[in-house]
């Protein structure tokens, strides 16, 4: 009896230890599952935060919405072929031909590029009409250009080729791009008051309808090094007060200002 008793009393206490084992065994498995669960949670969270974006960015750029990421802005796109000129730009639009108003439609315009005629002395109906004659060239010898607005000596403003299409002025740029041509009146390339005025106006009346800012407007020279508009190459600072002014302009509502 005696040794059966010690017999049981050994075999208890070699069983408690193996449940101390087990209870830890439990408990490890507990805290194992639990942080599975909060791992798959986290990871179903990231998941749905994910699609979530994705839906966003896909409806920013979306056809739909208008809107586009350009670097770090984003700027609604435009139809430049549903801007109407104010009542201040004289419409004169060339007749479609492969030399000055190709009829080539601009889906997207984004910016303005900056040019002077280089013939001093010459009005803005003078350099329309040049444009316009360039329909009749025939031979080897043939010339491409034109503008989509020409600024004379006193401010007048020419509308040659529509925003939404194409003018041969800026190189590779024409396709994405309105030119302004501008008068002066002598070979220094500095224009008139009247003609810089106009040139402000316009320009800022631009950005307004396509949403470009200043940073959007360039010189021919930017494009190709080519020193036009004269002036402004010349004169940096000139150039710098420039684009200041047409910020300035942008904030006015200059629509039907004549």
């Amino acid at each position: 009896m005696e040794n059966g008793r010690e017999d049981r009393l050994r075999l208890g206490e070699e069983d408690e230890p193996g449940r101390r084992s087990g209870g830890r065994k439990r408990r490890t498995s507990g805290r194992q599952t639990a942080i599975r669960r909060e791992r798959t949670r986290q990871q179903k969270k990231r998941r749905v935060m994910m699609r979530l974006f994705l839906c966003l960015l896909i409806f920013l750029l979306g056809a739909g919405t208008g809107w586009t990421l350009r670097g770090k802005m984003i700027r609604k796109l435009i139809d430049p072929s549903t801007i109407e000129m104010p009542n201040w730009v004289d419409e004169q639009l060339l007749t479609v031909n492969r030399y000055s108003r190709p009829g080539t439609n601009i889906p997207v315009i984004n910016g303005i590029v900056i040019h002077y005629v280089a013939n001093p002395g010459t009005t803005a109906q003078q350099n329309h009409d040049y444009f316009e004659g360039l329909k009749d060239q025939s031979g080897s010898n043939t010339v491409s250009v034109s503008s989509n607005f020409v600024i004379g000596l006193d401010g007048e403003i020419i509308e040659c080729v529509p925003v939404g299409e194409k003018a041969y002025a800026s190189n590779e740029r024409n396709a994405d791009t309105v030119s302004i041509e501008c008068c002066h009146p002598a070979a220094d390339g500095k224009f008139t008051d009247e003609t810089y005025d106009s040139l402000v106006k316009l320009t800022a009346w631009l950005c307004k309808q396509l949403d470009l800012s200043p940073k959007d407007v360039i010189r021919h020279y930017d494009v190709t090094g080519k020193a036009c508009p004269k002036y402004f190459v010349d004169h940096e600072d000139a150039w710098k007060q420039f684009r200041k002014d047409v910020k300035k302009a942008m904030r006015k509502d200059i629509s039907d200002e004549r």
